[in-house]
């Protein structure tokens, strides 16, 4: 009898541990399905998107992962599970380069549209590179505001902004030829004969150091 009685304790015993681990290995599918299905979903989502909430994913993506990895330590045989952990995780690193990568984009562009509306002041729509918007009676103006925030910032810029400023220099005087045949005042013509005078020099030598420093640097 005690014997009948040890076998069935054994049976028991077994049939709950069993029904334990079987609890286990459930609640790890679920966790590691809601983790895939995570992945896939926001990986769908456009980097550009993505960048501009890029710490909310972030904090949910490390939520599920950790719930994840978690429950399948006490499961038995895990290996297919861990399995799926991998690639999901791996998917996921693959995406968070790019958003990564489209953030330093977007980072760099909305400098350069900060530093396009300084220089040029509140009539450019961040769009109109032929500048159509500069006309006879505000292209002194433009000339004015451009020299003088060039010479307030000009030792903070790097190479690449004073390519950048060229850039819009060039594309202010393109425009100049067009603003002259539409009625400029000599008066006008002649300040901003003086302005280009002041910008020339200045652009040659500021630039120019920008470039040796970042050439120094590189060296170190």
């Amino acid at each position: 009898m005690n014997a009948l009685k040890l076998v069935i304790l054994m049976v028991v015993t077994s049939v709950i541990f069993t029904s334990c681990d079987d609890g286990k290995k459930q609640k790890a599918q679920e966790n590691i399905a809601n983790y895939v299905a995570y992945v896939d979903s926001v990986s769908t989502v456009a980097a550009d998107e993505a960048a501009k909430n890029w710490k909310a994913i972030e904090s949910d993506y490390k939520k599920r992962q950790e719930a994840a990895t978690l429950t399948i330590v006490s499961v038995k045989e895990n290996t297919e599970l861990q399995k799926s952990i991998d690639e999901a995780a791996t998917k996921y690193e693959a995406y968070k380069a790019q958003v990564i990568a489209e953030n330093k984009r977007m980072e760099i562009a909305n400098s350069k549209m900060i530093m396009r509306k300084t220089l040029l002041g509140n009539g450019y729509n961040g769009k109109d590179m032929t500048f159509t918007w500069i006309h006879k009676d505000n292209i002194l103006s433009v000339y004015q505001n451009f020299v003088d925030t060039v010479s307030e910032n000009k030792d903070s810029y790097s190479r690449e902004d004073w390519d950048e400023i060229k850039l819009l220099y060039e594309a202010i005087d393109t425009r100049k030829n067009t603003v002259e045949k539409e009625g400029l005042t000599s008066g006008d013509n002649l300040k901003i004969a003086g302005l280009k005078l002041k910008f020339a020099p200045m652009y040659t030598f500021n630039r120019m150091g920008a470039k040796s420093e970042e050439n120094a640097a590189a060296k170190q």
